[in-house]
């Protein structure tokens, strides 16, 4: 049985989130059920079926945060939270 696509928030709404400069906070829960995303109190959530081992859950963030924004990896960078559930990243223009 296929799962179902999760429901993202648009892109226009994870944007807004975004600080002047382009920076973006991030929650992530990993080792998730279900990949997932959601904007709670001004701040956007993720949720990723990757174990936080091996960099494996931020490689996962990466991925659906760029599908989130409808954007290539390449256009996102870590600023900081590599081993912590807070992340910061960086959306170039």
């Amino acid at each position: 049985m296929a799962r179902a696509k999760a429901d993202l928030p648009p892109p226009q709404a994870i944007h807004a989130l975004a600080d002047g400069a382009g920076r973006l906070a991030v929650r992530v829960t990993p080792g998730a059920r279900e990949e997932a995303a959601a904007i709670v109190a001004g701040k956007l959530h993720l949720k990723v079926r990757a174990r936080p081992t091996d960099g494996e859950a931020n490689e996962a963030v990466l991925k659906l945060l760029a599908k989130c924004l409808c954007l290539p990896t390449s256009r996102l960078r870590m600023l900081r939270g590599a081993t912590g559930r807070d992340k910061q990243f960086q959306i170039s223009e």
